[in-house]
């Protein structure tokens, strides 16, 4: 396969739609990133980048702590707004049913199917961005998009963005079992 050279460009697929909650000025405010990901299972942490100038992540320096709420391809509409607008001029906290968990920090939106409530543990410059590590304090999931106890996708119905066409989609075929289909190749 021919291979054609691009510059340094943030490729990764698939990556998560999610909505970013912190408090800024005693109000919940959501941004939409997808660049964030799992970073630690013990203690659970996850990673979100965040360009230095944005309104959500003062009220994460501010308070310390943060949510990551994964939304459901339902809520395709306000993610989209609230990636679209800055919390500096926009209320949207009003698009959704807000509560908070135990931290009290961290506004976390009801209509997402799972919430992580983090604290802040790490900030660290990388250039236009702050990579922001939180450890996850408690998770909170929409109790019918469960089966048996465990998370099921299928419910969930994560969204994902797909950055080079921008636009936003929904995970698609299982296309194997994981730990087993790899068996026996080498």
């Amino acid at each position: 396969m021919k291979k054609v050279k691009l510059g340094p460009r943030t490729l990764i697929y698939p990556l998560p739609a999610v909505l970013i909650g912190c408090t800024f000025d005693k109000r919940p405010n959501f941004m939409t990133a997808s660049w964030c990901c799992i970073a630690c299972s013990e203690p659970a942490a996850v990673a979100v980048s965040i360009k230095k100038t944005r309104f959500t992540l003062k009220g994460i320096e501010e308070r310390g702590a943060f949510s990551v709420n994964v939304p459901s391809t339902k809520l395709v509409r306000e993610v989209d707004a609230c990636g679209l607008y800055s919390g500096r001029d926009k209320d949207k906290a009003r698009l959704f049913d807000v509560f908070y968990g135990d931290l009290r920090a961290a506004p976390l939106v009801r209509e997402c199917p799972i919430n992580h409530e983090c604290k802040v543990v790490h900030l660290l410059d990388v250039g236009s961005h702050k990579l922001v590590v939180g450890e996850i304090v408690e998770t909170y999931m929409t109790e019918d998009c469960q089966v048996q106890g465990e998370p099921d996708a299928e419910k969930i119905d994560p969204m994902i963005y797909l950055t080079s066409v921008r636009q936003y989609a929904r995970l698609g075929d299982v296309l194997a079992k994981a730990y087993k289909v790899g068996k026996g190749t080498i």
